[in-house]
C-alpha cells in the first residue's frame, strides 16, 4: 500500500469515527485548539475523543482580526499541522468558507480534516443551503464521512436587535429552526446554533432537528452540560473560550510576577 493510500484510509477512518461520536447518545464535548501544542495538550488529556480548531484563535495567534482576514491557505496550513500532530479526528472551524466553501472543504479534506464549521453569515437561505449541498458533495466524492457542522448565525447576527427589542427571540428562534432544517435537508449531519440559549429554546431546536443533530457553544449562561444532554444536544464546543482561558492564565502569571510572586505550584509539565 502506498503512503498516499494509507493517508487516505486514515482520513476515512477518522471521518467515520467522528460521525459515530456525533451520533452517539453521549454528549460530545470538544475543547477547541489553535496550534500544535494546544492540540497535543487537549488530545493527551483523558476523556478527549476528538478535536476542533477555533478560527478566531488561529487568526489571533497569527496577528489577524477574526472574520476571514487570515488567508485561506494560511488557515489550511495550520489545521493541517494540527491534524498531522494527533491521532484523533479533527474538525476545523473554517469561518464562512473564504469565498469558496466547497473548494475550502476540498482543501481541508486533502490535509486530513474530517469535519468543519461553516457559517451561513445569514446569506439568503437558498444560497446557504446550496453551499451545504455542494460541500457535502465534495466530501461524498472523496469517500469521507465528513461531519459538516452547518452553522447558522441567526442568534449571533440578531444580538443587538434582540437587546434593543427590535426583534423578538421567538422570531429569531423560528429563523434558526428554518435554516437548520434546510441544512439538514441539504445533507449536513449536524447544525450549529451559537448563542446563549435558554432551556426551552434548546429543547425546541433539538426536537425539530432530531436527537444528536444540534450543536452548541459553551458560554457563560448556557445550561449545564448534563442538562444539554437531557435536552438532546449532540455536541458542545468552546470556540475561542479555550484560548482566552489560556491567555488569562498567562496574564495572571504576569500580574503575579509584577507583584513579587512567581510560577504557581499548580503548573503542570505538559510537554
Amino acid at each position: 500500500m502506498t503512503d498516499d493510500s494509507q493517508t487516505t484510509d486514515r482520513t476515512k477512518s477518522k471521518g467515520t469515527e467522528l460521525l459515530r461520536l456525533h451520533q452517539d447518545t453521549t454528549l460530545l464535548t470538544v475543547v477547541n485548539v489553535w496550534d500544535v501544542i494546544s492540540a497535543k495538550v487537549v488530545a493527551d488529556t483523558p476523556g478527549t475523543t476528538a478535536l476542533a480548531t477555533a478560527s478566531h484563535s488561529i487568526a489571533a495567534s497569527r496577528g489577524y482580526e477574526d472574520g476571514e482576514n487570515i488567508p485561506v491557505d494560511e488557515m489550511i496550513a495550520e489545521v493541517a499541522r494540527i491534524a498531522a500532530a494527533v491521532d484523533l479526528p479533527v474538525s476545523a472551524d473554517l469561518e464562512g468558507g473564504y469565498g469558496d466553501p466547497a473548494g475550502t472543504i476540498r482543501k481541508a479534506i486533502d490535509v486530513g480534516i474530517v469535519g468543519a464549521n461553516i457559517e451561513d453569515q445569514m446569506r439568503p437561505l437558498a444560497e446557504a443551503a446550496g453551499n451545504v449541498e455542494a460541500m457535502m458533495k465534495v466530501a461524498s466524492d472523496a469517500g469521507i464521512d465528513f461531519v459538516l457542522n452547518a452553522r447558522t448565525d441567526a442568534f449571533v447576527k440578531a444580538g443587538a436587535a434582540l437587546k434593543s427589542g427590535e426583534r423578538q427571540r421567538a422570531d429569531v428562534l423560528a429563523e434558526a429552526k428554518e435554516r437548520g432544517l434546510a441544512y439538514l435537508d441539504a445533507g449536513a449531519p449536524v447544525v450549529f446554533v451559537p448563542g446563549v440559549l435558554e432551556d426551552a429554546e434548546v429543547a425546541e431546536l433539538a426536537e425539530a432537528f432530531g436527537p444528536q443533530r444540534l450543536t452548541l457553544i459553551g458560554l457563560p449562561g448556557v445550561p449545564p452540560l448534563a442538562r444539554l444532554q437531557e435536552l438532546g444536544v449532540g455536541r458542545v464546543s468552546y470556540g475561542p473560550m479555550s484560548q482566552r482561558v489560556a491567555l488569562t492564565a498567562l496574564q495572571e502569571l504576569v500580574e503575579a510576577v509584577h507583584g513579587g510572586g512567581g510560577v504557581p505550584s499548580t503548573m503542570r509539565a505538559l510537554n
